[in-house]
């Protein structure tokens, strides 16, 4: 079975080239489209249905820069444990501390400029946090990455809350 990177023709490597994704994408999608199976057998129908839904599937996971960090580290043999490890480093999770209590207290007292300013800082971190990844990744250093992977998913289940901080000072 291929992995989604051979299925699309790409390097397995975190950095790759969006419009060669995109292209391979649209040609694997031609080939299975249903309009060329009109005549075809219910069987081969299901064989290209399945392509089509495989196809969509690897191109949202390399599509987005968190799930291919995953991905990578999955195909390398790395399993995240995000279920049972969650274990992180003290400095993020004291950075985590802060932020909950900024947080908080922008709830509180409905600081909508406190919120764009913590924001902006998870935005930055996630940032730098994606621009490791993909450094530890392109470099075959998994284990290190999926520590980073982790933290991501950290800081996007953080990103959530503060969204709904934002949705609630709009109500």
């Amino acid at each position: 079975m291929q992995n989604h990177f051979e299925l699309f023709h790409l390097p397995a490597t975190f950095t790759i080239d969006m419009g060669a994704l995109d292209a391979a994408y649209r040609d694997v999608q031609g080939q299975v489209h249903p309009d060329r199976f009109v005549n075809a057998t219910d069987a081969e129908k299901r064989v290209a249905m399945q392509w089509a839904t495989r196809a969509n599937e690897a191109y949202q996971t390399l599509k987005n820069p968190q799930k291919r960090a995953q991905y990578l580290c999955e195909l390398n043999g790395v399993d995240l444990k995000t279920e049972s490890n969650t274990a992180m480093p003290m400095d993020f999770l004291m950075q985590q501390m802060e932020w909950r209590e900024t947080l908080g207290e922008a709830r509180g007292e409905r600081d909508a400029d406190a919120l764009d300013a913590l924001d902006e800082q998870v935005k930055r971190e996630r940032k730098n946090k994606l621009a490791a990844i993909g450094q530890q990744l392109d470099a075959g250093q998994y284990e290190q990455a999926a520590q980073g992977v982790r933290a991501l998913m950290f800081l996007d289940k953080f990103g959530e809350e503060l969204n709904f901080a934002f949705e609630a000072l709009e109500h």
